[in-house]
């Protein structure tokens, strides 16, 4: 066991700052995911809603989950994994004809 003191290292280049101004963002896009239900959007709702999803999506797996800094097969398996998921959404709500007015 070795005695000197433990230094906290950020290995992948990420400061504190750095997290708590994702954060930040995150949780701004999420009071804007929330105002959509007290705001009428029109047909934008369900495109702006998708938009948001996304980049929340890619911002919490790229930096939380450090994709960014990962090998690149990880980050093609989880984009792959959000397409599949829209992809069937997309299907589920065609099926009850939700994009016909």
């Amino acid at each position: 066991m070795s005695t000197e003191p433990q230094t906290q290292s950020h290995e992948h280049g990420m400061s504190d700052a750095g997290y708590i101004k994702i954060a930040l963002i995150l949780a701004a896009i999420t009071a804007l995911e929330v105002s959509t239900y007290y705001v009428d959007f029109g047909p934008l709702f369900m495109p702006s809603l998708m938009i948001m999803m996304v980049v929340k999506f890619v911002m919490v797996v790229s930096y939380f989950m450090h994709l960014k800094f990962d090998n690149k097969i990880f980050s093609v398996l989880f984009y792959t994994g959000l397409g599949l998921a829209l992809f069937v959404y997309f299907v589920a709500l065609a099926t009850f004809k939700f994009f016909i007015a």
